[in-house]
């Protein structure tokens, strides 16, 4: 592996997952919409985002030539809508949660995430753990299920969080398509589906005619805040392995968790004190030995 990608690939994947972590403050703005609208607008105006960047940076024929490569490949065209599809639910679920008072659920869901994206990067891109890295997956684990546990509910919203963003980062493993055309496919397929349910709806939220704009101006602005830190994730994800994604993702839960906690005055009990110990010391090993690696190998 070179060493300056896997360098950099750690950079733009923190970076997507710092963003993320800090996402809930933007949601928040529009918490009197609801979530199904709110969707409906962020696929839209990521679409017209990104439609924007390919034909900024000039890239409109490469990106026409890549659509019709992917209509005659099933297996790229077959990955990159379930892609698109496991990506519009995870959103959904995540401005539900939001909106709805439950930022720490949120967190707990990007939490186990990691977990299941380990599993993935070992059972189906055949990626192998060090010893170290084993016993940091086994600490993770154990503070994930004792918050999981703790809460004495079936965290449901949690659960599909986490799998629905585990299985859309391997099919960005699989899909061989650049960062900025892969997210304008994405958001280009469920578009269509998008303008029929905002044409459904008996009244919108979104008008020019709001004397305010700020609703109108933050829904627009949602293309952009869900743009940015997805195409950092998309680079950053092919230059370093499934597994280490799965790791750096405890960034996001945990500025999650501290919002929700401290901005938004959910409780935090003692049981997700020890969660948080757990899994921090696992990321701690865990990016000790992965970093090593490949310093070794110059």
């Amino acid at each position: 592996m070179n060493t300056e990608q896997f360098k950099l690939g750690i950079i733009y994947t923190i970076s997507a997952y710092i963003l993320w972590g800090f996402l809930p403050i933007y949601w928040k703005l529009v918490d009197d919409v609801p979530a199904g609208e709110i969707l409906a607008h962020r696929i839209i105006w990521s679409f017209v985002f990104m439609l924007i960047l390919v034909l900024v940076t000039r890239n409109w024929s490469s990106f026409i030539q890549a659509c019709k490569q992917m209509i005659h490949d099933r297996k790229q065209l077959v990955g990159i809508t379930l892609a698109s599809i496991l990506i519009s639910i995870n959103w959904l679920t995540f401005i539900w949660a939001v909106n709805s008072e439950h930022v720490i659920q949120a967190s707990l869901g990007y939490y186990i995430n990691p977990l299941i994206s380990i599993l993935l990067g070992v059972i189906v891109m055949k990626e192998k753990l060090t010893r170290r890295q084993i016993l940091s997956f086994v600490l993770a684990a154990f503070g994930v299920l004792y918050l999981t546990f703790s809460f004495g509910v079936f965290p449901w919203v949690s659960l599909l969080l986490a799998f629905s963003f585990a299985f859309y980062g391997l099919l960005k493993k699989m899909v061989n398509i650049s960062a900025m055309f892969s997210l304008t496919i994405e958001t280009m397929i469920v578009t269509p589906i998008a303008l029929i349910y905002l044409l459904l709806l008996p009244e919108q939220s979104f008008s020019f005619m709001n004397p305010t704009i700020v609703t109108n101006m933050t829904l627009m602005g949602g293309g952009i805040v869900t743009a940015v830190p997805l195409l950092l994730f998309a680079v950053g994800a092919k230059h370093i392995p499934l597994s280490m994604i799965g790791f750096l993702q405890y960034f996001s839960p945990t500025i999650m968790l501290i919002l929700g906690v401290f901005l938004y005055n959910e409780t935090f009990t003692s049981a997700h004190l020890v969660a948080f110990l757990f899994i921090w010391s696992a990321l701690i090993i865990y990016m000790l030995s992965a970093y090593r690696r490949p310093i070794r190998n110059r």
